[in-house]
């Protein structure tokens, strides 16, 4: 058997120490799928004082973790310190331009440095892996680009976020408000003190550009995403849903289409028949779409100490087998740099919701908006007033143009009768 493949990992949070227990748990299964022994040679944390339930005394320490790109025990790096730039960048550079393969889970460098990393991992027949920096467990890196490697890929699209999903499962089932689930989501350590990457879209958004490139074979455009997180939705909105026979989901959806590339992170009412309204709690689902495989469903936990250290060890496995490949599916020079899609050819039906003023010809002014621009009701429901008095108006439109539809809100806020800021869901008909 061949001579061990050793580890430098750099950082010791749950992912890192669910490394190690991995690697310790199933040494001999990982053994004999290798071919080769695998073995942690090196670590690296911000707190070596932290206990984290391992024996750690079996490894060197290193304080600064880009140091381990240079040290002659590692053949290979594992960075899992997180941050788009900073020492999880430096080392990342260094570890390839030491002639050493790396495997990341951070989505946020990937999303803004991996096109540079590729290049330089390619330039010297280096492998870059990073199955754990979407989804998780989930093999959606490995499913786009091997399984679907003979298909061209209309649209990927999915719940990229675990935070996002357990809020809004939690509000639909317990029927609380947003504050509330996100604030014991906090205390129960499922989100972040500081929870605006998670919410507001913009983790969702690192991994769909990702998926993006991969699916597509375009250059990372993680600038071009528009993203919109979940801080507006209400229970009101998740009770209407119901009542429209939809489930609100925070989606990312990348299209490729006539030379532009699509993407987009928003709050979506979802079919109770897709299979991504059946996906609740902390789980990622992700579609991609194939010409010849037609749809596949990636489903299971996104994150979390277990299935994210699976797929990092998984990269590990496949390093030592020899495995390099392309980090998003081909050689950097034939990613194509696609321009964004034109909003103004966007057209879909909508989910709206107003609260108004409760008089007489209000509803008449709010349908004259639509009528103005072109956009039709397919449903509409009225509720009862509130505590001030307003009332709240939920329509659903048949199929529009993206841009009327926003035209018609913009008159509505317009009116004196609207009494808060509208409010705008897609709903997902693929």
């Amino acid at each position: 058997m061949s001579h061990p493949l050793r580890i430098g990992l750099a950082g010791l949070g749950n992912v890192g120490a669910g490394v190690v227990r991995v690697l310790d748990a199933n040494a001999d299964l990982i053994t004999r799928r290798a071919g080769r022994p695998i073995s942690i040679t090196a670590v690296s944390a911000r707190d070596r004082q932290r206990e984290r339930g391992l024996d750690l005394s079996r490894f060197i320490w290193v304080d600064d973790a880009t140091e381990l790109a240079g040290r002659d025990d590692v053949d290979i790096v594992v960075e899992l310190i997180g941050g788009a730039d900073g020492p999880a960048l430096t080392l990342a550079r260094r570890t390839l331009a030491a002639g050493k393969a790396l495997i990341t889970a951070n989505k946020a460098m990937l999303a803004h440095h991996g096109l540079d990393l590729a290049a330089a991992a390619e330039a010297q027949g280096l492998a870059l892996k990073y199955e754990a920096a979407v989804a998780g467990g989930i093999p959606v890196i490995k499913g786009l680009s091997e399984g679907m490697a003979a298909n061209r890929i209309a649209r990927v699209y999915g719940l990229l976020n675990g935070t996002c999903n357990y809020i809004l499962t939690r509000m639909e089932n317990e029927r609380l408000d947003f504050g509330h689930v996100l604030a014991e989501a906090q205390a129960a350590g499922y989100a972040e003190a500081d929870p605006s990457f998670d919410i507001d879209g913009i983790d969702t958004a690192h991994k769909l550009s990702v998926l993006a490139a991969l699916a597509f074979g375009a250059r990372i455009d993680f600038a071009a995403v528009a993203t919109q997180g979940i801080r507006a939705v209400e229970l009101a909105d998740i009770d209407q849903a119901a009542a429209l026979g939809f489930r609100i989901k925070l989606v990312g959806l990348a299209e490729a289409s006539e030379g532009q590339l699509f993407q987009r992170v928003h709050p979506a009412l979802v079919a109770l028949d897709h299979p991504l309204a059946a996906a609740g709690g902390a789980l990622n689902a992700v579609v991609a779409e194939g010409d010849f495989v037609g749809r596949l469903l990636f489903q299971g936990r996104g994150a979390g100490e277990g299935p994210t250290a699976s797929a990092v060890v998984a990269d590990i496995i496949d390093i030592a087998r020899g495995s390099i490949g392309h980090a998003f599916g081909m050689p950097v020079a034939a990613l194509t740099a696609l321009p964004p899609a034109d909003i103004a050819r966007r057209r879909g039906r909508y989910y709206l919701r107003l609260t108004v003023a409760d008089r007489p010809g209000v509803l008449a002014e709010l349908t004259a908006a639509l009528r103005d621009h072109g956009v039709s009701i397919e449903s509409l429901i009225q509720r009862g007033l509130s505590a001030d008095g307003d009332a709240m108006i939920v329509m659903v439109t048949h199929i529009a143009g993206e841009p009327q539809v926003l035209a018609s809100l913009a008159q509505m806020a317009a009116s004196d009768a609207v009494t808060g800021a509208p409010v705008m869901m897609h709903i997902l008909d693929f």
